[in-house]
């Protein structure tokens, strides 16, 4: 066999080992978490509708109607229209794509952030990992919301700042499950080797510890897609995040949605039941993806080895007792 065959061999088996792994982890989950597969399905709907909310939505964004101002549910306008005379359904579309940028970008950019913190810091050790944690440590000790706050009203409202802001905030935090992680790898064999060829750390980060914790990259990130999308609408509705018009589900609760809470309670309504809906299908979907990845959390039912070995055992008590009665 040639050495072009023997690579392409085991790329497929590779490809093979990967397919059945992500199989292996869709099939358990649709079989132990069934609140995982329908918070699975809420994020794909909100995914779906944040993509394509210009070709879904009935109306433009700030498309106005004053005859039609504050008018309730109807079949013209399903959830109502606001003080301006924008159809709510229409917003409440658009809200889903900032929710869902913030919910996909936030955490990408705190798992990068960890990353590069938790990684350097629980590998190289030493002096650069005491002065790294107590600067972790000082960042962790001031309250989240007084950061977020302080730091959007230097640098502005909007989309971005309010991204990188939660996510190089969140990143730091969360470099402390890194650097554990690393810790503990950077003690198996496999790292030893490495180090005594002259493995440089660039690669010795990227080729050997990386792929190994990256069950708890995935959870990190699928955990903290609800906060983030809890925290922009909190941000929002003080004001410092994503400034009007745009249809931010946090700051449709705070603008008219409060002022005319008594007069049209579907202002508020729908954007809360959004955001509701969004968080708690994003937070099942990341409790079941945690549940399924750390080894820890699996309950006593939850591998398909312990069912088999189960089964096992049952067929082998039955094949000893049938002997026994068929002895006797």
């Amino acid at each position: 066999m040639t050495d072009t065959e023997t690579s392409s061999l085991s790329s497929d088996i590779q490809q093979e080992k990967t397919r059945s792994m992500f199989a292996d982890l869709a099939l358990r989950l649709v079989k132990e978490k069934p609140l995982s597969v329908l918070g699975g399905v809420i994020v794909l709907i909100a995914l779906f509708v944040g993509i394509f909310a210009n070709t879904l939505a009935p109306y433009g964004m700030n498309e106005i109607h004053p005859a039609d101002a504050l008018s309730p549910p109807s079949l013209k306008y399903p959830m109502g229209t606001d003080n301006l005379g924008r159809d709510l359904l229409s917003r409440v579309m658009l809200g889903a794509r900032i929710s869902m940028i913030v919910g996909l970008g936030v955490p990408a950019i705190s798992v990068v952030v960890s990353l590069l913190l938790g990684c350097t810091s629980g590998y190289i050790g030493g002096k650069f990992d005491l002065i790294l944690q107590r600067f972790v440590d000082a960042w962790i000790a001031f309250p989240a919301l007084i950061i977020y706050l302080t730091i959007l009203g230097i640098t502005g409202a909007g989309l971005l700042p309010v991204l990188l802001v939660l996510g190089i905030s969140g990143g730091i935090g969360g470099s402390r499950t890194m650097r554990s992680a690393v810790i503990a790898i950077k003690e198996n064999a496999y790292i030893t080797a490495a180090e005594t060829i002259g493995c440089t750390l660039g690669r010795m980060l990227w080729r050997h510890v990386l792929p190994n914790i990256m069950p708890i990259v995935i959870i990190l990130f699928t955990t903290r897609m609800a906060g983030a999308i809890l925290a922009e609408a909190a941000i929002s509705f003080l004001g410092f995040g994503v400034p009007p018009p745009e249809p931010s589900w946090g700051g449709m609760l705070s603008g008219g949605g409060r002022r005319f809470m008594s007069y049209a309670p579907w202002m508020a309504l729908f954007p809360g039941i959004a955001l509701s809906v969004v968080v708690y299908g994003v937070s099942m979907f990341g409790d079941g993806v945690r549940d399924i990845l750390d080894p820890r959390l699996r309950g006593g039912k939850g591998s398909y080895e312990t069912a088999d070995k189960k089964k096992i055992r049952l067929a082998i008590f039955g094949k000893i007792k049938s002997l026994l009665f068929n002895t006797a």
